[in-house]
């Protein structure tokens, strides 16, 4: 079966089991725990289960991002060398960085959290550049007829949604370990054919 046009991936997990979480971005380079290494190789066994194969791999430069990278590529031999891509980069919480989740929500509330994991209305203080992340993708989508990989962090993936005009099918919040699949009509129409799926 062909691969859908754009295979979105978020990394594995970077905290240990029980370990709370926090607000990770792109000032905390963070390495995948022995787990996310496990799902990002599991990511890699099911694309090569399902004989996709990629024209282009792009990943953020994190060290999270580019290690699911190579643990998934390593089950795709075949697979072109990950280009770095910077406005996949995880965006910056300004004041919430590195911060405990219940911190985090008594400084913003739960209302500005929904309004960020399903419009992608960020936070006062956080640092996401909106626009950029919009024009990236919409570049790849005009420019790239796939099938592509991407790898990135959950702040990073969620504009792929809106820059494609499509609906989430509930959170624009892709889970580690997870990945989304945008497929291209032959008329060249995007849709989403999965957002959220762990192997």
């Amino acid at each position: 079966m062909p691969a859908p046009a754009f295979i979105i991936v978020r990394h594995g997990n970077t905290f240990e089991a029980g370990e709370p979480p926090r607000r990770i971005g792109a000032r905390t380079d963070l390495p995948l725990t022995a787990a996310g290494t496990v799902q990002a190789h599991a990511l890699g066994a099911h694309f090569a289960a399902q004989g996709w194969h990629f024209a282009r791999v792009l990943a953020s430069p994190l060290v999270r991002t580019r290690a699911t990278a190579a643990a998934i590529l390593s089950h795709l031999p075949a697979s072109p060398q990950p280009e770095p891509c910077d406005w996949l980069r995880e965006i910056d919480h300004g004041p919430d960085e590195d911060m405990p989740e219940d911190v985090v929500l008594a400084r913003i509330g739960t209302g500005a959290l929904a309004a960020w994991d399903e419009r992608a209305v960020a936070p006062p203080g956080w640092t996401v550049d909106a626009e950029a992340r919009l024009a990236g993708w919409r570049a790849l989508f005009a420019q790239s007829e796939g099938p592509v990989l991407l790898v990135t962090s959950n702040g990073a993936a969620r504009f792929a949604l809106m820059a494609a005009g499509l609906d989430a099918p509930g959170s624009l919040k892709l889970a580690t370990g997870s990945y989304g699949a945008i497929r291209r009509s032959a008329g060249g129409a995007l849709d989403v054919a999965e957002w959220g799926r762990r192997p």
